[in-house]
């Protein structure tokens, strides 16, 4: 009851302020009611006028809620037709507010990789997902929480700025490879009135549930910075998305520190407090007890169905974030439910290698999706 009269006196407030508008409909997904100019500093290279907006979205479990995100439109003549959009959907950053991009701007690596996408001539757009930036908790890894967010992130950008075209794809790299996965299991039946193309993921978080059920007190002392701070997102996310999930049931006094503490800290400072804490240190009790496993499905399995155009994976072999043998099963399983991705495999490439990588293939892909 207090986060919803928070929520609700949030949405208020921001109805009240800035661009804020009082229409019919309100609520209703992709509606606006925030759209302020972005501030230069977290600007992608190329950019002609970038804009920020807090819209309306959809949880995992239908619930209207708020969204913010940036709008990236290139500089210059847009095309006939207007500029073709691509929605991106970001990696891990965290979870709490402080960790929203279009608020404290995103990695070089990202702005770069963007950057080569707007010289292409897309405009980007690009969704903070539920709850960066807004009342709502963050429920990382829900994917239809995220696909929702990056949908209607286009609705709003279309309705702010009238250059935009409603054709559009979906790309995302780690957390927002799988959430841009998800996305393209479900774009055409969720915004019919969008001209959805394609997607675009790389290094796709998948399988989670299939991983992360092996782990408990008598998992090995795996010392991994990433797997720590990852696991601890994870819980938090599926009690975001299904708040009767008894999170702490499974915890240690030492795993429930850690995870308050990531409730509000970006992934850095995570990182850095969880320095020599393993994997096992966390858990109390294997995760494959209790209702982790049937509560986890619906919030984290990837779709293995309802693919109506075309979709790219990038994995690289080097990747220890998401594993290329956790790929090669999402594809597989793709696969024998008859979904034909265009699979790219880059030998050598980490995590965040593989966006790079995967450019010479990915944007004569997109241009194809547009042609």
């Amino acid at each position: 009851m207090r986060r919803a009269a928070i929520t609700m006196a949030v949405a208020v407030t921001l109805l009240m302020v800035g661009n804020a508008h009082a229409e019919p409909g309100e609520g209703a997904p992709g509606t606006v009611v925030r759209n302020e100019a972005l501030p230069e500093q977290p600007w992608v290279a190329g950019t002609g006028t970038a804009r920020r907006v807090t819209y309306w979205t959809r949880t995992s479990d239908n619930r209207s809620v708020l969204s913010t995100g940036a709008v990236f439109t290139p500089a210059g003549t847009p095309p006939s037709g207007g500029w073709p959009v691509m929605s991106w959907e970001h990696g891990t950053v965290g979870t709490g507010d402080e960790c929203a991009p279009s608020t404290v701007g995103r990695s070089k690596r990202d702005l770069d990789y963007l950057a080569t996408w707007m010289k292409q001539g897309y405009a980007v757009v690009a969704t903070d997902y539920i709850g960066l930036g807004t009342p709502e908790p963050h429920a990382y890894l829900d994917g239809r929480a995220e696909a929702h967010a990056a949908i209607d992130m286009v609705r709003a950008a279309r309705a702010v700025d009238e250059s935009l075209s409603s054709k559009w794809v979906a790309i995302g790299q780690s957390q927002g490879g799988g959430a841009a996965v998800f996305t393209a299991s479900l774009a055409t039946k969720y915004a019919p009135e969008l001209d959805y193309r394609g997607a675009v993921a790389t290094g796709p978080a998948s399988n989670v549930v299939e991983t992360v059920a092996l782990v408990g007190p008598g998992t090995p002392a795996i010392k991994s910075l990433h797997l720590t701070v990852y696991l601890t997102y994870v819980m938090n996310g599926l009690k975001a998305a299904r708040p009767d999930f008894d999170r702490d049931s499974y915890l240690t006094p030492l795993g429930k520190q850690l995870t308050t503490a990531a409730e509000t800290q970006c992934f850095a400072s995570m990182a850095a407090r969880a320095e020599g804490i393993s994997v096992d240190q966390l858990f109390s009790r294997p995760l494959s007890d209790g209702d982790f496993v049937s509560t986890a499905r619906p919030v984290l399995d990837v779709p293995v169905t309802g693919y109506d155009r075309p979709l790219f994976i990038g994995q690289g072999t080097n990747d220890l974030d998401v594993p290329a043998p956790l790929t090669a099963k999402l594809v597989a399983d793709l696969e024998l439910n008859s979904v034909r991705p265009e699979v790219h495999v880059y030998p050598g490439k980490d995590h965040s290698g593989t966006m790079d990588a995967s450019l010479p293939d990915s944007i004569p892909f997109v241009a194809r999706l547009f042609a």
